[in-house]
């Protein structure tokens, strides 16, 4: 799923809600708006994971930063700059 689809997964969740209506029963169901989004989020957290794993194996200087989130790319790029 690339990011203009996820884009309209969040916006149609926006306009439509959390909840769908089942097809036969009528019955309130889960959108699958919803599940389309976890799922993209699934992925590209799996996906960043992995680029920031193998920059912490292939590093030429110590790794610090227990969280992936922390902005180790930016830090590395601007260390190769001079900046920083």
């Amino acid at each position: 799923m690339s990011v203009s689809r996820w884009i309209q997964c969040e916006e149609c969740i926006t306009e439509f809600g959390f909840l769908a209506k089942h097809p036969t029963t009528g019955n309130a169901i889960p959108s699958p708006y919803v599940a389309m989004s976890q799922n993209f989020m699934k992925q590209a957290n799996n996906l960043w994971f992995q680029i920031y794993q193998t920059v912490k194996e292939n590093c030429t200087t110590d790794y610090r930063g227990a969280n992936p989130h922390d902005d180790v790319m930016e830090r590395l790029l601007a260390a190769r700059r001079g900046g920083k």
